[in-house]
């Protein structure tokens, strides 16, 4: 099934709006599609938490895949605690602190820069020595090969904070080091990572012996449809054979891409001035909030583009800001108070950036099981949650 244009649930059954949905026999899917390229192209493949860490869903993730990467010690903690497997954990800097507590939890720590490393990597050894566990070190380098269209989402572009230059790193910045990571796609199929491994040999091979890996980051769109994962086994085997290192990918929209759903109710319809505009429960900055940053509009299941269909109607939440608004649709019949709409793609990017503004209710999470046709709530949150973030 396409869970990028359709929904095999009926919307109604959801036990309240709003609402994540995600998909099990979806998750499942994109799950097989990444098992096979990892057993193929003998890449490791970890979740990237910053894009998906919805852990009740883990011990099916975790069958699949070698571990996770995370951002920050939180995330690092978590998946040591939930996920299990391999903890690689990145930040463009660390503090102090930072590195006490990840030496307690993840296997890998890649630094951003050659004077973090000189800084923390005692503090982390030591503590990890402290604690009886074996920490590798990484340092995460910049290819100066940009693919991002997008200069929110391009970690190569012009300026960027985020990975060493060659210039940068002298001889004694890599002795010692487990690999490298480098990371420059944004939902991208295999030709941009293509461009991106030769730039990045051209630059850093001659640092890669004694290395154990290198890292080739996220943003490869494994799962979708269209992606060439044959090619990307050739890649990763040919790097593989000519190196004779590990290979790490770590996904993170590719792993719940198109597996969830978020659903709404329409709780009102206002002129709008141009064309009427239906108010939803469920709130742009809050709930979906990639829509407003990327920015992008989102498929509504049943809706055509502007136009397309009988009635063109904005689609807009209950909060004050006036930018609050998804987008334009045509439907078929006017959307009515009452009638639930389904967004697609909001597995990802969602729960893991929304946000209380204006005290809107969290959307519940919820799971659907085709095989049973059955839903669990996960987690119904409430006024606590909003109040107990602020003081």
């Amino acid at each position: 099934m396409d869970g990028r244009t359709q929904v095999r649930f009926d919307p109604a059954r959801v036990p309240d709006t709003p609402a994540y949905v995600v998909d099990l026999g979806l998750l499942a899917d994109n799950l097989a599609v990444l098992a096979d390229v990892q057993a193929r192209s003998g890449a490791t493949v970890l979740l990237a938490l910053k894009a998906f860490a919805l852990f009740r869903v883990f011990p099916l993730l975790r069958g699949v895949l070698g571990g996770v990467c995370a951002s920050s010690p939180h995330e690092a903690r978590l998946g040591r605690e939930e996920f299990g497997g391999e903890v690689h954990a990145f930040a463009a800097a660390f503090s102090r602190a930072d590195v006490l507590d990840l030496a307690g939890t993840a296997d890998h720590l890649v630094f951003n820069s050659p004077a973090q490393r000189r800084a923390l990597e005692p503090v982390a050894r030591a503590e990890a020595a402290r604690l009886g566990r074996s920490l590798h070190f990484g340092l995460r380098v910049n290819p100066e090969h940009s693919e991002g269209a997008n200069p929110l989402y391009d970690p190569c572009g012009p300026g960027s904070r985020l990975g060493a230059r060659r210039a940068d790193i002298g001889p004694d910045d890599v002795r010692g080091l487990a690999g490298l990571h480098f990371h420059t796609l944004c939902e991208q199929n295999v030709g941009p990572l293509e461009r991106t491994l030769a730039a990045f040999e051209r630059r850093f091979g001659e640092l890669l012996p004694g290395l154990d890996y290198v890292n080739f980051g996220g943003g490869h769109h494994i799962t979708r449809a269209d992606y060439d994962r044959e090619r990307l086994v050739e890649l990763v085997r040919d790097f593989r054979a000519r190196r004779g290192l590990r290979v790490y990918l770590e996904p993170g929209e590719a792993v719940a891409l198109n597996a969830g759903y978020l659903v709404t109710t329409v709780l009102d319809v206002v002129p709008g001035g141009t064309r009427p505009v239906a108010i939803m429960d469920t709130a742009v900055p809050c709930h979906m909030p990639d829509v407003l940053e990327g920015p992008y509009r989102p498929h509504v299941v049943g809706a055509g583009l502007p136009g397309e269909k009988a009635h063109t109607v904005g689609l807009g939440g209950p909060s004050c800001l006036a930018g609050d608004m998804a987008g334009d649709y045509s439907f078929d019949a006017l959307p009515a108070p009452g009638q639930r709409l389904v967004f697609t793609d909001m597995a990802h990017y969602t729960m893991v950036k929304n946000t209380t503004f204006n005290g809107v209710r969290l959307p519940s999470i919820v799971l659907y099981d085709p095989e049973r046709d059955a839903f669990e709530t996960v987690r119904r949150f409430g006024y606590q949650d909003f109040r107990n973030r602020l003081s």
